[in-house]
């Protein structure tokens, strides 16, 4: 699919779509005849991955670093030329799991931002005549 399908199904922008791709975090799969970039299901899945990321505070960085260990899990083919050493699978684990945790603390930061917003927003009602 053109760049277009894809800001449209993620709600991202192109400029932010180009964002990704020019710091590597996301590469399209194809290129059209013309030469512009066509993306897959995989790649929207990844740029999914990225944008729910992003509300919760994760840096580029941490995002590129996710998605590396997500990566080399998913190309982990047991049996074949390449396949990870079981301490850097467990290290890879390891890593996608801190990024879970971080993920469920900041969601539940957030769940309590959001109380205290509602529970403002209650008080400002209550004071309305």
């Amino acid at each position: 699919m053109q760049i277009g399908e894809v800001a449209a199904r993620t709600e991202l922008s192109l400029r932010t779509i180009r964002q990704y791709e020019d710091s590597g975090l996301v590469v399209p799969s194809a290129a059209s005849e013309g030469g512009f970039p066509l993306y897959t299901d995989a790649d929207v899945a990844r740029l999914m991955v990225i944008r729910r990321m992003k509300p919760l505070g994760f840096t580029l960085d941490e995002t590129r670093d996710l998605l590396t260990a997500v990566d080399r899990l998913a190309a982990d083919v047991p049996d074949t030329p390449g396949e990870l050493d079981p301490a850097a699978r467990a290290s890879l684990v390891a890593r996608v799991r801190c990024y879970e945790q971080a993920a469920a603390e900041r969601v539940a930061e957030l769940r309590a931002q959001l109380a205290r917003a509602e529970e403002f927003a209650h008080s400002l009602r209550a004071r309305l005549p």
